[in-house]
């Protein structure tokens, strides 16, 4: 039996042209291709999360759930800012995070049950705060997180430059989550009764 390609639906942390772990995000996509269809999330214009605005959602909310509720999975790729998230991709979390049913009665989000890859291009915690803390809330959000996450320590000279070109451990790292990602993904295919 033929295999759809997977999609998957890259995240970046942050919203800097160029930025690093956009870098590391060009890794993953040059792995996949020809095996994943990728794209990426654009939320840089998304409202700050308003509870009074939930329902309806702002256009821009809606195509965002949208984007996630068609992939097959969503990989983070994202920089660590105080030991946390940044702000803009904490407030997309809070916007998909909410139920998609106006009674609450049904409490699925589009992240439930979603697989998820984490990845940190970081200073020397590796992004060890900003996956831990990412990792609670996807937890809590019942999402299917991949066991294996990418901590990648940035060369001191990259915040300086601004420039970073991932080593070679550091896109190995990377296709080996690539390539865990798309088996995770290729069993739940399988797991589908025909």
């Amino acid at each position: 039996m033929h295999m759809p390609q997977p999609r998957i639906l890259f995240v970046i942390g942050s919203l800097r042209k160029g930025s690093f772990n956009q870098r590391l995000a060009d890794v993953a996509a040059k792995h996949l291709d020809g095996r994943a269809e990728i794209s990426t999330l654009d939320y840089r214009d998304l409202p700050q999360f308003d509870q009074g605005e939930e329902f309806p959602a702002p256009p821009s909310i809606a195509d965002a759930r949208e984007q996630v509720s068609q992939a097959d999975a969503v990989w983070i790729f994202t920089p660590e800012y105080n030991y946390s998230y940044p702000g803009t991709l904490k407030n997309l979390l809070d916007w998909l995070s909410r139920p998609l049913d106006p009674t609450f009665q049904d409490k699925t989000t589009v992240l439930t049950g979603k697989k998820v890859a984490l990845t940190s291009a970081a200073g020397k915690s590796a992004g060890a705060g900003v996956r831990g803390k990412l990792t609670e809330i996807l937890d809590f959000l019942k999402s299917d997180l991949l066991g294996r996450q990418v901590g990648i320590v940035l060369p001191g000279e990259a915040f300086v430059t601004g420039e970073y070109e991932p080593s070679a451990d550091d896109v190995k790292a990377v296709e080996l989550q690539a390539d865990e990602l798309l088996d995770s993904i290729a069993s739940s295919f399988r797991a589908i009764p025909a």
